[in-house]
């Protein structure tokens, strides 16, 4: 089972976390590069109002992308810690209780997805010319949603283990697989926005076929399933602490998604060519934060580990080395998306009609400048979030959800107001920034109080 495992209770912290962090690096572009093939297809071959249309769905489909990621990242950290203190068949029986747990929560999302989708749209003042097709790419979407819990739930299984490799390669096929049939869905069966919706779930069920393949090639006590593993009576206490664990962030996003929805419809009423430059930018966000995500794996990983092996002073060296090294890298691509990023945003605005393209790429790399100027900010919070939740504190950051959301909402209504419609560019710098400030006060009560208990153990042994 070691192949692609890795104890991170050993070894310099900061080459740990980045010899980690670079291979989910590689597997979130792999996975941003297909979003933009996506939105390249979309924009360049069926025009403004259809990639406007996406754009218009872009939050509530993150909305329950983030639910479940919450959920499936929440009951890894139980995972790590337990990888991390070497029990196995405790390990084992998490996992199990946690495929059971997400497939019956994955049921019950895809319900209330169908249900509410509509009346959502609504709310969010969609402009009637952009509804139809906004509907139908997140009811095509939300029908995939079983397939999307199980690739993130395998996923979260192997980072938690300390495999980061095989995610890279499941990304790499998935990613393939998705340009692969956008193209032939979209250009040659004219399926439009349906068609590229299909194309991402088909390659999510590719990524999720290969995880399982590398698990069963893995073997060992931890993946040596019995029927008895799977049931959940007799169990409610550790079904319980993964809920605890699981369902606080799966809200802290839910909340964030409400603020982003918000956002959305103050700009949907800024009509189809800003709601088009919005979601060009939007579209590329995945690549600005695409290192910052890869830290935050790690540290959930990497944390959770320490913490399960009662390493804590390990986890506050590992955390200045995770600054240092996350810094840096929004620096590099802040730097490179002022100088490339228009270049980057043309290839998704359709040039059929000129006008419409100069003033669609004027909007989206005003916004791309301004998040490419603070993105340090974003960096912080993915770094210090994330070791907040592997020491297992996951109510914390469902409080700088919360203030993310409360700053992105307020910034969002009132910022326009003041300085016009590029005040809604500022709203994300300010809902980072209002995490941030919860999240560092969370992270030194946190680890405060895990050194406190590490002390008190220290003076207890020397006394015996």
């Amino acid at each position: 089972m070691a192949s692609y495992t890795r104890n991170m209770t050993e070894g310099k912290p900061a080459r740990l976390i980045l010899f980690f962090a670079l291979p989910l690096m590689f597997g979130n572009i792999f996975q941003q590069f297909y979003t933009l093939v996506d939105t390249m297809v979309v924009g360049r071959a069926l025009g403004v109002d259809a990639l406007a249309a996406v754009g218009a769905a872009e939050w509530t489909n993150w909305m329950m992308l983030g639910i479940i990621q919450g959920i499936t990242q929440g009951f890894a950290i139980k995972m790590a810690q337990e990888f991390g203190a070497g029990h196995e068949d405790d390990l084992r029986r998490t996992i199990a209780d946690s495929c059971v747990l997400a497939g019956m929560l994955s049921v019950i999302l895809l319900a209330l997805g169908q249900i509410f989708v509509q009346p959502l749209m609504v709310l969010l003042r969609t402009p009637s010319d952009i509804m139809g097709g906004a509907l139908l790419y997140l009811r095509v979407i939300f029908m995939g949603i079983p397939v999307v819990m199980l690739y993130n739930m395998l996923a979260c299984i192997l980072r938690s283990m300390g495999d980061a490799k095989t995610p890279l390669i499941a990304m790499g096929v998935a990613s393939a697989v998705n340009i692969s049939l956008d193209l032939l869905f979209v250009l040659v069966f004219d399926l439009g926005i349906a068609g590229a919706a299909a194309a991402t779930l088909i390659a999510q069920v590719v990524s999720s076929l290969y995880c399982l393949y590398r698990m069963r090639e893995m073997g060992g006590r931890v993946f040596a399933f019995t029927k008895k593993d799977f049931v959940l009576r007799g169990n409610a206490a550790r079904q319980g602490k993964l809920l605890l664990l699981g369902l606080p962030m799966a809200f802290q996003n839910a909340v964030i998604a409400v603020g982003g929805m918000t956002v959305q419809s103050v700009v949907n009423e800024f009509g189809v060519i800003f709601i088009a430059g919005f979601t060009a930018t939007n579209k590329l966000y995945g690549l600005l934060e695409v290192a910052a995500t890869s830290y935050g794996y790690t540290m959930v990983t990497y944390v959770g580990q320490n913490a399960g092996a009662g390493e804590y002073r390990r986890i506050k060296s590992g955390m200045r080395a995770a600054l240092f090294v996350a810094l840096g890298t929004s620096a590099v691509i802040g730097v490179a998306m002022l100088l490339f990023g228009k270049s980057i945003l043309s290839l998704f605005i359709s040039r059929e009609n000129m006008e419409e393209y100069v003033q669609t790429l004027k909007v989206a790399y005003r916004y791309l400048a301004v998040m490419s100027v603070f993105l340090p900010i974003l960096y912080i919070l993915h770094v210090v979030r994330s070791a907040v939740q592997g020491m297992g504190n996951t109510f914390l950051p469902m409080l700088s959800g919360i203030a993310e959301f409360m700053m992105r909402t307020l910034s969002a209504l009132f910022l326009p107001l003041l300085v016009g419609e590029n005040g809604i560019f500022f709203a994300e710098i300010m809902a980072w920034a209002g995490a941030d400030l919860v999240l560092v006060a969370s992270y030194f009560y946190v680890v405060r109080k895990f050194m406190d208990g590490d002390a008190k153990r220290d003076n207890a042994l020397k006394k015996v």
